[in-house]
């Protein structure tokens, strides 16, 4: 009797442990979320910026403003693909922790 309330023990034991691994990797998951998140908000507010300093170029005459509207549509594609990498970079981090996640879970069932 004495051996199954030990046995008992280990595996209410090994449940705990598992939850806060759960925890963890939930809370580490949350931080990359958020720094990406962060990123994101960065990289748009400096989009934003450069549309605001392209705006004030092209007020200023003398037939330039194609040539700043080729720059500034240069500079907005090459955001976007910036933002896109990241955003890729993120899913790919996700899904790898995801999945080490969901292999954790199964191996310990």
């Amino acid at each position: 009797m004495e051996e199954l309330d030990e046995l008992e023990d280990e595996l209410e034991e090994g449940g705990i442990e598992e939850e806060k691994e759960l925890e963890e990797n939930e809370l580490e998951e949350k931080e990359l979320e958020d720094e990406l998140e962060e990123k994101l908000e960065e990289e748009f507010e400096e989009l934003e910026e450069l549309k605001e300093e392209e705006l004030e170029e092209d007020g200023g005459g003398g037939g330039g403003g194609r040539r700043n509207t080729r720059r500034r549509n240069w500079r907005r594609e090459e955001e976007k693909e910036e933002l896109k990498e990241l955003w890729e970079e993120l899913k790919k981090k996700l899904k790898k922790k995801l999945e080490e996640l969901e292999k954790e879970v199964v191996e310990k069932l």
